[in-house]
C-alpha cells in the first residue's frame, strides 16, 4: 500500500481498540532504523516469554535489506520509504491495524531496553497519558526554525521542539495518523534548517492535546556534550554505574507520584556495546 492508502485504512478501521476481555492489550514496538539491528540479541532476550503481549514493526532505510531467522521476533517487517516523519506515521498506521495494540513505542537501532519486559509493560499500560517531550527552545535551533508562513494554522507561540522517540497511547496515535491539515503545513514550510521530525508532532500535540502527554520521553539520551548529535556509548562506557544512573538517577512524576524510574529505554549505543549490555541483562534476570 502507498502511504496515503495505509494512513486512510488505519484512520478508517483502527479507531476502536479490541473490547475489554476479548484480546490481551499489546505494546507495539516501532523500530525506525538506518540499517541492521545490532542489538537484536538483546531485544530477543527482552521479548522472550512474553508472546502475545507485544508486536514489532521495523521500518529500515530503503537502501538496506536485512533478514532474521523465523524464530526471531524481528522476522516480520513493514517496509516503507520517504521522509523521517512519513516513516513514523507509516509505522504507527501499520500498528494501528491491529486492534489489540494499545501503546506504541518508537525506537532506533541504537536503543536498548533498561528493564525487563514485565516492568516495561506494567509501566506503560498503567499510564494515563502518553510520553512525548515538547518544549519551547528559544535558541536558533528551536524558535529560529519557525517559518511565519505557517500562519494562521500555526503561530510562533505554538511552536515546539522535542525528541522524536515517543511513546503514545492508541487514541493519540490515531489522531496523529489522521492529521492532514498540519502535516501539509509542515511539509510545505518546514524545510532547509527546519527538521520536521523534531517539530511536527511536538508542536501539534502542544496545540491540540497537551493534556494527553506527560511532556517527557521514556528514552534516555545524553546531550551533555555540545554538538548536533548526542553522545554515543561504546563497549568501554557500559558499566553498572552508568546503567544504574540511567535507570534510577532521575526524578519525575507519573500519575501523581514521584518516581526514580523515568526511563525505560536508552540511546545511543554503539554495536560494540552489545556484549557488556548482554552481561548486564543476564545478571539482572
Amino acid at each position: 500500500m502507498s502511504d496515503e492508502e495505509l494512513l486512510a485504512k488505519a484512520t478508517n478501521s483502527a479507531g476502536e481498540a479490541s473490547p475489554q476481555g476479548e484480546q490481551t492489550p499489546k505494546l507495539a514496538f516501532l523500530f525506525l532504523t538506518h540499517g541492521p539491528l545490532p542489538f537484536s540479541p538483546l531485544w530477543e532476550t527482552f521479548f522472550r516469554g512474553s508472546t502475545g503481549l507485544y508486536s514489532i514493526y521495523v521500518h529500515p532505510h530503503p537502501s538496506h535489506l536485512d533478514s532474521w531467522p523465523q524464530i526471531s521476533p524481528f522476522y516480520v517487517v513493514h517496509w516503507g520509504s520517504s521522509t523521517m516523519v512519513d516513516a513514523e506515521r507509516r509505522l504507527l498506521a501499520s500498528a494501528l491495524l491491529d486492534p489489540s495494540n494499545r501503546r506504541f513505542v518508537l525506537l532506533s537501532e541504537s536503543c536498548v531496553p533498561l528493564f525487563d519486559f514485565a516492568t516495561t509493560y506494567r509501566y506503560l499500560m498503567g499510564s494515563s497519558r502518553s510520553f512525548l517531550s515538547s518544549y519551547d527552545d528559544p535558541r536558533s535551533a528551536g524558535r529560529g526554525r519557525y517559518n511565519p508562513r505557517m500562519q494562521p494554522a500555526i503561530n510562533a507561540t505554538h511552536w515546539r521542539k522535542g525528541s522524536q522517540w515517543f511513546e503514545l497511547d492508541r487514541d493519540l496515535a490515531l489522531r496523529i495518523v489522521s492529521d492532514r491539515k498540519y502535516y501539509r503545513v509542515f511539509e510545505e514550510h518546514c524545510r532547509r534548517r527546519c527538521y520536521m521530525d523534531e517539530h511536527y508532532i511536538p508542536t501539534m500535540v502542544n496545540m491540540l492535546w497537551a493534556e494527553r502527554s506527560w511532556n517527557r520521553s521514556v528514552t534516555w539520551v545524553d546531550w551533555s556534550r555540545s554538538g548536533a548529535h548526542p553522545r554515543r556509548f561504546g563497549r568501554a562506557d557500559v558499566t553498572d554505574g552508568l546503567l544504574n544512573r540511567i535507570k534510577h538517577g532521575s526524578r519525575c512524576v507519573r500519575d501523581g507520584n514521584v518516581t526514580s524510574v523515568c526511563y525505560l529505554f536508552a540511546r545511543k549505543f554503539s554495536p560494540d556495546a552489545l556484549e557488556p549490555l548482554l552481561k548486564a541483562q543476564n545478571s539482572s534476570m
